[in-house]
């Protein structure tokens, strides 16, 4: 029965994460780590996004935006070793909390001003010091939890309007950061345990279920509607993460 559950919440997480290019470990997280384990459930998390990634970049890899991706890349890299060290070290839930609450709000000022437009408003991302800050954060929640893709989002959604480059250019992140954290894993051998193998075993067919499916509603999906669901997202992602960081403190 728990690995029945642990299937449906890793399908629709993945299936959402198919049509928007986010949110699949921040969604699941709350839901898994009680009956796998905070440990397994990142690793699990964080395999099954990096195999998420590579199949979404194989189908749209023209569409790649460079240069947005060096930039994003960068800030969010800075933050990751500082996330792989708090993990083991430091308690980040009130840091959590607030980010938690900090992406909700941005995520429904998102909502509001996509609903009040006919299409997917075309606002220019700016480099601003702010934007930068909250690119490290994601790439330390990254690091710590797997699950800092919202606060990379909140620049994202502006700088890379079109949901398919959107979305791709977020794919080739995850590839990376994820390929960073798995090799580390593999070289101090958190990845050689019989658990963690059974656990993909299940889950691997379900997540690609997910993503197919995922990846068809993707292409039916206009672009403002692909807007409001990422800034929805965004939302849930928030809420999720001040729920199970919450009660945790």
């Amino acid at each position: 029965m728990k690995e029945i559950l642990s299937a449906l919440v890793i399908f629709a997480t993945h299936t959402l994460e198919g049509i928007t290019g986010f949110g699949s470990s921040v969604l699941a997280l709350p839901f898994l780590e009680p009956s796998l384990g905070l440990d397994l459930t990142v690793k699990l998390l964080c395999i099954l996004s990096w195999s998420m990634a590579l199949y979404i970049i194989i189908r749209s890899w023209k569409e790649i935006k460079w240069r947005e991706f060096l930039f994003i890349v960068l800030w969010a890299g800075l933050g990751m070793p500082v996330g792989i060290w708090m993990f083991d070290r430091m308690p980040a839930g009130i840091l959590c909390v607030i980010l938690g609450v900090f992406m909700v709000f941005v995520g429904v000022r998102g909502v509001k001003s996509s609903c009040k437009s006919t299409t997917a408003p075309q606002i220019p991302a700016k480099r601003t010091l702010l934007m930068k800050i909250l690119l490290f954060a994601g790439g330390i929640i990254q690091g710590a939890f797997g699950t800092g893709g919202p606060f990379i989002v909140i620049y994202s959604a502006r700088a890379l309007p079109e949901k398919r480059v959107f979305r791709v250019t977020l794919s080739l992140l995850w590839l990376s950061i994820n390929s960073c954290r798995l090799i580390f894993w593999l070289f101090s051998g958190k990845l050689n345990d019989p658990v963690t193998g059974k656990a993909l075993l299940w889950a691997f067919p379900v997540m690609l279920a997910g993503v197919v499916l995922g990846d068809h509603l993707h292409n039916k999906v206009s672009e403002r509607n692909f807007k409001i669901g990422a800034y929805a997202i965004l939302v849930l992602s928030g809420i999720f993460m001040v729920m199970n960081n919450a009660i945790k403190l």
